[in-house]
């Protein structure tokens, strides 16, 4: 496993990928995305985990485990990114 960055050979061609696929919008903000715009950017593209690979690793490198997003809504979702509540509670206990 070749790593540059934190980051394998084989996420960096997935995400490579996803970007030249070009899919709008956002996932998390759901604006458009400037393909064009440079890395450092915070509007750029950043292929994001659906679910945190930090939760789980077995998908860190699954293509179908990434969405297109913004750099800035990617790095302020954080590792519990892929998790959901289940429900709202009837009243307060």
């Amino acid at each position: 496993m070749s790593q540059r960055n934190g980051r394998t050979r084989r996420e960096r061609a997935n995400a490579d990928n996803l970007k030249a696929q070009r899919k709008q919008p956002c996932a998390r903000c759901g604006q458009q995305i400037d393909y064009t715009l440079p890395v450092d950017d915070p509007q750029a593209f950043i292929a994001g985990h659906i679910k945190a690979w930090i939760d789980h690793p077995h998908l860190r490198e699954d293509p179908s485990n990434l969405q297109p997003e913004h750099a800035k809504c990617g790095k302020s979702a954080g590792a519990d990114a892929g998790q959901t509540n289940v429900g709202l509670t009837s009243r307060q206990w």
